[in-house]
């Protein structure tokens, strides 16, 4: 069995052919184009993304959530296991490019859809990646062959309709109210998209229309129009130009010249625009700054560093990784195994924090050497020199106590202390140790 759909175009399930589709001035919108906001932009998913906030927080969040790796491991352990699906999901498109559209249209539609391309033995063997304008979902009574009682109705790209179940499909709804499938986030935020699109349309035409100038330059007598643009190049070549700035103006004929500021209500226009940006980056959860937006913040320091913390910890994570970890696991890994992002790969950005992290986690001996350096995707040390080898503390002992005195001065319960630290000590100098030392008994 091969992939049945493409990624874009083709028939939706429900056009204005169909009899099932009243005939409605919203329906009529709709299909042209999208919700009709009171700003008169009609916005959809595909449109709404030629707002640049709205681009950029879709880019953000299928970007940075596809591009962390995904291992599997397996339960009651963290021994990492290999999964070729996860691994090599699609013939053409590499994992974070199928990823990618996934977290595209579930953050566009609020739901992702994914073909399961299943071998002659049926285990999945691909992933295709599904359109979600090509889908309709509707539960119906269950039953032994399909115990969740969903159904996907999808159009493929020659038109023709296909019911499928989650067997076939998997689906990654986002937040809802019906259980079912999740609400379009642009569909409820079209309003304010709307406002950002018609904003920017508005001065795209003042500005290309040229009805901004510098100032006026007036005089007491009629002008012809030959004399009025002498004057009015004399005055640009006196006055115009870097070269010529704080210069000063000498007027005759009874001449004056009034500069133009903005309005107010310009300017006022200005501050609207840029509170749409806060208002889409409100309604997709990312912070401001990712956004490019630091009027009313340092663009650099600690401060910046907390917020992006805090996006991924209450938005990302929860709301995008958490829900496709426990899809995967669900659908398309066997009982024994489970998939979890490495949230470490966030930190690479940042080699302080890296090296903090990972020598913390060496001095507690939870990495060797092998294993930090596997997070940086380097080579293990070669064999012999102790890349494989977990430290600890060697004195870990009670508080106030001295793991190395005689054994009449150590407090009660002391002595197992004492033993093992001693016996940590003889291993470390063994391990320190050269080759010919150990070998003479030293």
């Amino acid at each position: 069995m091969s992939g049945l759909f493409g990624l874009f175009g083709g028939r939706t399930q429900r056009g204005l052919e169909s009899p099932a589709q009243p005939l409605t001035s919203a329906a009529l919108s709709e299909f042209l184009g999208g919700v009709q906001s009171d700003t008169g932009v009609p916005v959809s998913e595909t449109t709404a993304l030629r707002a640049s906030p709205v681009w950029r927080a879709v880019s953000l969040i299928a970007g940075v959530s596809s591009a962390l790796p995904l291992p599997v491991y397996r339960r009651g352990t963290r021994e990492k296991e290999q999964s070729g699906l996860l691994e090599d999901p699609h013939p053409d498109l590499t994992p974070v490019e199928l990823w990618r559209f996934a977290y595209t249209y579930r953050v566009l539609w609020g739901n992702s859809y994914i073909q399961k391309v299943r071998s002659g033995a049926g285990q999945v063997k691909e992933l295709w990646p599904v359109s979600s304008d090509r889908v309709q979902v509707v539960r119906e009574k269950p039953d032994d062959a399909n115990p969740s009682g969903k159904w996907f109705y999808v159009t493929d790209d020659w038109g023709v309709l296909h019911f499928l179940t989650p067997r076939d499909i998997l689906h990654i709804p986002g937040l809802g109210y019906d259980g079912l499938t999740g609400c379009s986030p642009v569909r409820l935020a079209s309003q304010g998209i709307g406002l950002a699109q018609a904003a920017e349309k508005s001065a795209a035409r003042l500005f290309g229309s040229g009805n901004i100038v510098g100032g006026v330059l007036q005089t007491e007598q009629r002008l012809e129009p030959d004399q009025a643009a002498r004057l009015k190049e004399r005055w640009k070549a006196k006055l115009s130009g870097v070269s010529n700035s704080h210069e000063i103006a000498v007027l005759d004929s009874g001449a004056s010249y009034t500069p133009i500021a903005m309005p107010n209500s310009d300017a006022q226009f200005l501050e609207s625009r840029q509170f749409q940006v806060v208002e889409i980056a409100r309604m997709f959860g990312v912070p401001p700054f990712l956004l490019m937006s630091t009027e009313k913040s340092t663009s650099w320091g600690t401060g910046l560093e907390q917020q992006a913390q805090g996006w991924i910890t209450f938005d990302l994570n929860p709301t995008w990784l958490v829900p496709t970890e426990q899809r995967v696991t669900k659908e398309l890994l066997p009982p024994s195994l489970y998939a979890n992002y490495q949230m470490g790969g966030l930190l690479r950005g940042d080699s302080q924090a890296r090296a903090t992290f990972y020598r913390a986690m060496r001095d507690v001996g939870a990495f060797s050497a092998d294993d930090v350096r596997a997070l940086e995707e380097m080579p293990p040390l070669p064999e012999g020199a102790g890349g494989d080898v977990y430290l600890q503390p060697m004195y870990m002992a009670p508080l106030g106590s001295n793991p190395l005195a005689p054994e009449g001065d150590q407090p009660a319960g002391a002595s197992a202390n004492r033993a093992r630290a001693a016996a940590l000590m003889a291993e470390a100098q063994r391990l320190l140790a050269g080759p010919d030392e150990i070998e003479e008994g030293f």
